[in-house]
This record gives structure tokens, sequence and C-alpha cells, in this order.
């Protein structure tokens, strides 16, 4: 198995080199990268890999999905992971555990090939880390649902073909009980896509609004059970935070290593950056923090392997990766100087990239308020 994997390692790698760095420059000017890069990745066996094989997957394990996430976050292109992994690690993972026969077959072997994009609806303008005051409507109307509401900072928002909206169902409970998904196909009249939206990182992934105005779907549209929404987006947030945590280290890892190259090349006082002590201390810290994070989270791994990952671990991953990622970056980019400054050099991508690892699927404080529940019990 680890050989099969380093092989396919290997493969991600090529992928990068061949397809993603030499136009990632150009895309983070764009601010968003091609939709056909999608139909590359699923030509290239890159997405959902750890799908079926019964609904168009590979039928691998969380490991190789993994991998995927740990080469792009270390070649310093986070724009592209971050998408992939929303794509393939939590939508493709809500329709494939929660999903009907009918919705798995219909979207899933398309999200493998990467003729489908999906994104999840879940942020409003009111309503960030806490979901529960979601207010995006879904109102029975005879056979159907009718969305309407509006959603902010949705990853793939450009892209997408399918999105997983969060809609409150039953105004008369708390949105934690009240609240349902519902595969929206972007096609359905009635749905918008807003802007683009302009972000102090990541330029190369889109993230947008989007708008529902009286948008009519099936009741077959639901993801899972009515006002049962709540408990799917739970189960599933161990898969993600570990995902972030794991893709926070190898970003570590990767800007670490570039900057190891750096300090060892150029030259101040008459000798090269890296001989000054405070480079030798900075770098030793840099390292020590990565190594650490890198044996907790392959701890992780395990555990969520063996169905043993509780919230409260992985909520410590999630924070303390994540926080981890921003401090090595920091470093990193003051050992560039002013050099490190100029977007032309990859520490200052990696310094803003790491920026918003601390807010997104769940943010430090979140986690903090999960970790002391379980220190506190």
């Amino acid at each position: 198995m680890n050989e099969e994997m380093e092989l396919f390692r290997e493969n991600v790698k090529r992928f990068i080199e061949a397809e993603v760095i030499p136009n990632y420059e150009q895309w983070e000017h764009d601010e968003i990268f091609p939709r056909e890069l999608w139909n590359k990745l699923g030509e290239q066996g890159l997405l959902a890999v750890d799908i079926p094989e019964t609904y168009g997957g590979f039928g691998t394990d969380f490991l190789f999905s993994m991998v995927i996430q740990e080469e792009f976050s270390k070649a310093n292109c986070g724009a592209v992971g971050g998408p992939m992994a929303v794509h393939s690690d939590i939508v493709a993972h809500y329709i494939l555990n929660c999903g009907s026969e009918e919705q798995k077959s219909r979207y899933l072997p398309q999200m493998v090939s990467g003729e489908c994009v999906g994104a999840v609806a879940m942020t409003e303008p009111g309503a960030g880390s806490d979901l529960q005051g979601v207010r995006t409507s879904a109102k029975r109307d005879g056979d159907d649902y009718v969305i309407n509401g509006s959603k902010t900072f949705i990853t793939n928002g450009q892209h997408c073909d399918m999105v997983i909206v969060v809609a409150r169902t039953n105004l008369e409970v708390s949105g934690a009980k009240g609240t349902t998904l519902f595969m929206v196909d972007t096609n359905t009249p009635g749905f918008q896509r807003g802007r683009n939206l302009e972000k102090i990182g990541l330029h190369a992934s889109d993230t947008s609004e989007l708008f529902f105005e009286d948008v009519r779907v099936p009741a077959s549209a639901i993801l899972g059970e009515l006002d049962k929404g709540f408990a799917v987006l739970m189960g599933e947030l161990q898969r993600e935070r570990l995902a972030l945590a794991i893709g926070a280290v190898a970003a570590a890892e990767g800007v670490l290593a570039d900057t190891v190259e750096y300090v060892k090349e150029r030259q101040v006082f008459g000798g090269p950056l890296a001989d000054l002590q405070n480079t030798k201390f900075k770098m030793a810290e840099a390292a020590t923090d990565a190594r650490i994070h890198r044996s907790f989270v392959e701890e992780c791994k395990r555990l969520f392997m063996d169905g043993e990952l509780d919230v409260a671990t992985v909520s410590m991953a999630k924070f303390s990766a994540t926080e981890m990622q921003g401090r090595v970056a920091d470093i990193c980019l003051q050992l560039h100087g002013g050099y490190g400054y100029m977007r032309e050099y990859g520490v200052s991508r990696a310094f803003v990239d790491a920026r918003v690892q601390r807010i997104y699927g769940g943010s430090s404080e979140i986690m903090k308020e999960l970790i002391s529940r379980s220190v506190l019990a």
C-alpha cells in the first residue's frame, strides 16, 4: 500500500509541475483558475479518489485523498487544492454518506470526472461559524420546496454545477433542529451567481456570493432527512477539519523547504544568510513546530481510519496546525527580508494564503470552545 501511495504521490507532483505551476501566477492575477482545469483533474484521476468504484471512483481510502491535499499545499497552490478539497472531501462525501441511491448515481460519477463541480452553501452575511443563525428558507409548496435567501464566501461558487444549500425548513424550532440540506443544480431558474469576491489571499480560488430567488426544487433534492441537515453537517466535520490540519502542516513544510534554499543562497555580511545565528534559531523553531504537528496529524489520520477520531482531538489538530502554519509562514517571510514582501516570491503567497486557515472550517475560537468542553467535562 505504501509503494502504491508513493507512486500516486509522484503522479500528483507531476501533474502540479506540468499543469498548475506554469499557469498559477496568471490564475492569481485573473483571480480565478479556468473551468477546464476541473476536467483535467478528473482525467488524471485526482478528484474524489476515495469514492467507491460503483459510483465511478477508484475505491481508494482517505489517505490517498490526503496525498492530493498535501502535495497541492506543499507546492504552495492552495487556491487550487482548497477548492478541490471542498469538491472531493466535503461535497462528495456528504452525498456518499447521506444521499439517496439516485443522488449518488447521478452526481458522484460526474464529480469524479470533473463534469460536475460541487460546492456547499452554508455561510450567509449574518451567519458564519454559528450556522444556527441561517436565514435562507425552503418552504413546502405541493411536492416541491421553494428556496429564498443568499449565501456568501462560497468556494467554487463561480464554477459549481451543483450546490448543497443549507436552508431553514422549520421556523418554529431552533436552527439546529429545523435545518435541511438541498441539492440544487445551478441551471435551476432563480439561482444566480453573484460577484467573484476579492480576497487578500487564495486569489486563484473563486469565492462567491450566491442568490436564491424562488428556486423550486423537488422533495427528492433533500440530502439526508427533512429538518436534520445540521446532523449531516456535523457528521462530516471530522473529515473536513482533519483535511485542513493536514494541509496546514504540508503548507508549512513546503514554505520551510523553500526558505532553507533561500537562506543558503542569500548573501549578507559576506556570507550566506544561513550562517547567522538568528537564522539558525528561527529555522530550528519553525522546523520543530512543523515536525511536532506532522506527528500529530499522522496520529489523527490513523484515528480517523479506525473510526476513533473524536471532536476534541480533531479540533485540537485543526486549531493548532493552522496556527502553526501562520507562525512558520511569518518566520519564513521575515527571513526573506524585503523580497518576502514581493509577490514574485512564493513566500509572500504562502503568508497571505495561510491567514484564512484559522477562519474557515471553524475558526480557532470555535475550536477552542469545542476543546474546552472535553477538557472541562
